[in-house]
């Protein structure tokens, strides 16, 4: 009941905010106690008892109530400082209320009952308004209350032949009620300091969650970067401030060029390493104002933010992007196996304040796809070009849907012939869009959108479908078909092959389908799957565009192709380059010694055929025997064939 307990902190500093308050306005009721005491017992020739004494002890109070009415905020001050102050409180408590119930027993003394009345009503006034004054620091009330309780009650169950004992054991009763009432408070104010402390604890560890979700949810978790929701955000915070200045902000869109394949041959964990030291060597890279994230498997971007009006962010992007196109294509050594990418770089940057800051992102991914498209390993610049082109391909993809709705492809067929009789002996199925209501458009400008957008599949099946009813009547003629890659890759593209056939009743071993060696390379397992499950239908399998890539003599040997077709470019210069002709050469003794038959596309001239025919060439396509033709055409070319001729020594009319 009297120690003071310092060693909770918290309730310590408690105790000091809530009574600080409270004593100013206890000095201020002593004072005024004091000053009635001085109205009622006045006596001139006592003033020293009535005048001097209580105009001592109302300095000080006041003194006291100026002093700690500036104690307003406790936080400056140490502990040790309010540990001081509370035991200097409790002292000058027990020693003001001994002060000041002397002071009232002696004015007391001297006094008629009327004044005595007043004085003991004063006094205990005094008294319990001290006490309740002090309810928020135990030690300082306990003491005010036993000091003017005993000194009272031993002083007025002494005088008058103990005739106010019943009053002074009153007042003990009341000390004692009171003390109760103070230990009572003083619990419920420790419990209510707890419950704040630990309210404010789990406010505490609640936003220190709050925060770790944060980080977490803008956080990639294997770089460490921001991500792409973060980079969305900031952006979205820029959108919104009034003042952004044109070329103050920009993008830089980087795509990791090979790191597919290095994924897939390695594994996943490697490619987690080869992601996460790539993204922190950019990230080294980066300047101040520079902020990069990780938006995508293995595509980061980096926003530039310029505050100087003398310098420009898209010049800064432009040079970032170098060197980060530079630092992209280092090796790096992950499991003792040395790995390498590069990467494609798309720039943009805010040049008009008309340009969202959300819109810079768009634009540099789309001048990196750009970049990736030509070629690769590059850095491109946002024209308004690239969405023009952009919105061409969205425009051509639609029409693409509905020109396979309204039937306005159509199939033409070039002459495949034997290079000895220079008769037909197959054809080739090729695409065409004559019925586009926005004019007729070539294979080559939307064959590679078709591919992109996965459109070349029910495109390949129409073509396949179409092509195999066309030919199914034509006895004697082989008919090929192009596959594109993206067909390949479909997991169910053997089974419908077979089943358009089943359908169109077309024999399976009259059937032709050619595919390219880029595939091949990228896809070996899938590509063995699929034309070992072919051939194993009597379904014959052509190597197109051979020549123009990398496919060696295991690739030929391994998928047992029973077609290669030498490329145009190597029969374009027959005529004129020695050099031409053995590499054709090679090329079909390589073919004949793996019992694989040789077609060469792009003859234009009789002289090429017969250099041609003389190096063992099996089959012959192109111009000088015909241009791709209508199906109507194709059959009175076959009608009138005349099958114990050759061609004359001119291009066949088209």
């Amino acid at each position: 009941m009297f120690v003071i307990d310092t060693s909770d902190r918290e309730l310590m500093r408690a105790q000091f905010r809530s009574f600080s308050k409270h004593i100013p306005l206890l000095y201020i009721i002593l004072v005024i106690n004091t000053a009635a005491i001085v109205i009622t017992s006045f006596r001139l020739e006592h003033y020293e008892k009535t005048l001097i004494v209580p105009a001592i002890i109302s300095s000080f109070a006041l003194a006291r109530a100026v002093w700690w009415s500036r104690q307003k905020n406790a936080d400056h001050l140490s502990d040790e400082q309010i540990s001081a102050y509370l035991r200097r409180t409790c002292v000058l408590a027990a020693v003001q209320s001994l002060t000041f119930t002397l002071w009232a027993i002696w004015v007391y003394q001297g006094l008629d009952a009327f004044g005595r009345s007043n004085v003991t009503f004063f006094l205990a006034l005094s008294q319990v308004s001290t006490v309740f004054c002090l309810m928020t620091l135990r030690v300082a009330a306990n003491l005010v209350a036993l000091v003017s309780t005993v000194s009272f009650a031993l002083y007025f169950s002494w005088i008058d032949d103990a005739q106010l004992l019943p009053q002074a054991i009153v007042l003990c009763c009341v000390c004692l009620g009171m003390t109760v009432i103070i230990q009572g408070y003083n619990h419920s104010f420790t419990e209510l300091v707890s419950s704040r402390r630990s309210l404010h604890q789990r406010q505490i560890e609640t936003e220190k969650l709050s925060h770790e979700n944060r980080r977490i949810a803008f956080t990639d978790a294997l770089t460490g970067l921001p991500n792409r929701r973060e980079l969305l955000e900031r952006l979205d915070l820029l959108e919104h401030k009034q003042d952004v200045a044109d070329d103050s902000l920009a993008v830089v869109f980087i795509d990791l060029d090979g790191f597919k394949e290095i994924n897939d041959e390695h594994g996943h964990q490697s490619g987690d390493q080869l992601i996460s030291s790539v993204a922190q060597r950019l990230r080294q890279q980066c300047p101040k104002g520079a902020r990069i994230a990780r938006v995508g498997g293995d595509e980061l971007a980096v926003l530039i933010e310029v505050d100087d009006p003398g310098k420009s962010a898209n010049a800064q992007a432009i040079t970032l992007a170098s060197v980060l196109l530079k630092e992209a294509s280092l090796p790096i050594t992950i499991d003792r196996h040395v790995l390498q990418v590069g990467a494609s770089i798309g720039v943009a940057a805010n040049n008009s304040d008309a340009i969202a800051p959300r819109e810079l992102l768009r634009r540099a991914d789309m001048a990196m796809y750009h970049a990736k498209t030509s070629g690769k390993g590059q850095v491109a610049l946002y024209s308004e070009g690239l969405d023009e082109g952009r919105l061409h391909r969205l425009e051509i993809e639609a029409q693409i849907v509905n020109g396979l709705a309204r039937e306005e492809f159509e199939i033409e067929y070039q002459p495949i012939v034997g290079a000895t009789s220079r008769h037909i002996t197959g054809v080739e199925a090729l695409l065409r869009w004559p019925q586009r209501p926005e004019g007729p458009l070539p294979p080559d400008q939307f064959i590679e959108i078709a591919e992109s957008t996965g459109q070349i599949h029910p495109i390949g099946l129409y073509v396949l479908t179409k092509a195999c009813c066309d030919l199914k009547g034509i006895e004697g003629v082989t008919l090929s078909v192009n596959v594109s890659p993206a067909q390949f890759r479909h997991p169910n593209f053997e089974q419908q092959v077979l089943k358009i056939l089943e359908q169109t009743g077309f024999p399976p071993e009259r059937l032709q389908l050619e595919i390219t060696e880029s595939y091949l390379l990228s896809n070996p397992e899938r590509a063995f799957q699929a034309v070992a499950a072919l051939k194993a239908q009597g379904i014959a399998l052509a190597l197109d565009d051979f020549g123009t890539g990398f496919t060696s003599i295991h690739y030929l040997q391994s998928y047992g192709f029973n077609h290669i077709k030498i490329d145009k470019s190597l029969t374009s210069d027959l005529a004129q380059q020695h050099k031409a002709r053995r590499l054709v050469e090679g090329a079909i003794i390589m073919a004949s010694a793996l019992d694989i038959d040789v077609t060469a596309e792009g003859v234009e001239n009789a002289q090429q055929a017969d250099i041609l025919e003389h190096v063992g060439c099996q089959c012959l396509q192109g111009y000088y025997f015909g241009r791709p033709m209508a199906l109507t055409k194709l059959h009175h070319v076959i009608r009138q064939q005349d099958r114990s001729l050759r061609p004359a020594g001119k291009r066949a009319a088209g």
